[in-house]
């Protein structure tokens, strides 16, 4: 139960704070472990296709276990001895393992420049969190890849750690978000990290399909409490939740696009190639600036549905086991 209440605050303090440059955060640490890692491991070995995998496979274990080995044995000490300081310890690591008002900050940047008129400030600011080349994309797709973000990220952000955290504390939710900032840093489909990432991007691909879908179900309850196009969003995941190349992303941006009446995804640049990419939606209407904070309404009413079921599953599952 102290779990529960760890999450229950780490959340709140994570809608108040955020996530401030100043304050040191466990994340860009597995970031700095995976490059050190990377740079160690082509310059001893990585070479064929086969080392190559092996190296990528060998990094992501050793990432993996010591993301979950240190707050396993910091939280097991400090329980053990100090239980008080245990609990401020989980509820400051939940706290940094979620990131509902983080993404809401960095994507509302997006808005209030588009909503100056300043584009070249609008793609920069975009370019730290979208993997896809920004530099000549219109006032509507930088909007457009904004709501996306918004969309996609509510799972491996949010829903997907609180899911973890649920099943295995703190611990646990280290290790998903070692393997999804695996996947970001080294799971590309290019020639540099197509053998190098592919057991890291497979993996993610497995530990996020369940959360995923979860996720979509939890945005489908929050746009009817957000009183926007329930109908619209059902057929919508309905018939484009597998409109993408990964087998999780399509789900939550799906529910976006139907709830808000428009179209998402479609053709990009990446790393200056074009990558063709199906819709997802109907273009019912032009995409506009206000979808962006209309995402972020439902990223946050999303999230904390999300909390209460997952909470109120929780105690009936410890309740019924006890």
């Amino acid at each position: 139960m102290s779990t529960l209440l760890a999450l229950i605050t780490g959340y709140l303090l994570d809608l108040i704070i955020g996530d401030p440059l100043w304050l040191p955060h466990p994340v860009r640490w597995i970031g700095l472990m995976i490059s050190g890692g990377e740079r160690l491991g082509r310059r001893i070995s990585c070479q064929t296709k086969r080392t190559q995998y092996l190296c990528g496979l060998l990094l992501t274990l050793l990432v993996g276990a010591v993301s979950f080995i240190i707050p396993f044995t910091v939280l097991s000490w400090a329980n053990r001895f100090y239980p008080v300081l245990g609990f401020v310890l989980e509820t400051l690591m939940c706290y940094q393992l979620l990131a509902v008002r983080s993404l809401k900050t960095e994507s509302m940047k997006v808005y209030h420049e588009l909503k100056k008129g300043d584009l070249p400030a609008a793609r920069s600011l975009l370019s730290f969190i979208v993997g896809r080349d920004t530099e000549n994309l219109s006032a509507e797709q930088v909007t457009k890849a904004a709501v996306e973000t918004v969309a996609e990220n509510l799972s491996d952000g949010v829903i997907a750690p609180m899911l973890f955290i649920l099943i295995g504390g703190a611990p646990l939710g280290f290790l998903y978000k070692a393997v999804n900032t695996l996947d970001s840093m080294i799971g590309y489909k290019n020639e540099k990290y197509l053998y190098f990432g592919r057991f890291a991007a497979k993996l993610d691909d497995a530990v996020n399909y369940l959360p995923a879908r979860i996720s979509a179900y939890l945005m489908i309850i929050a746009v009817y409490l957000s009183r926007l196009d329930f109908g619209e969003a059902v057929r919508i995941y309905r018939r484009d939740r597998h409109n993408h190349t990964s087998p999780n992303s399509a789900h939550t941006e799906a529910v976006c696009a139907g709830a808000l009446n428009v179209q998402l995804a479609g053709d990009n640049y990446y790393f200056g190639k074009l990558v063709a990419k199906p819709a997802i939606g109907d273009d019912l209407r032009s995409i506009e600036a206000e979808d962006i904070p209309r995402a972020n309404k439902l990223l946050y009413v999303t999230s904390f549905v999300g909390l209460i079921v997952g909470v109120g599953a929780k105690i009936i599952v410890v309740v019924y086991l006890a």
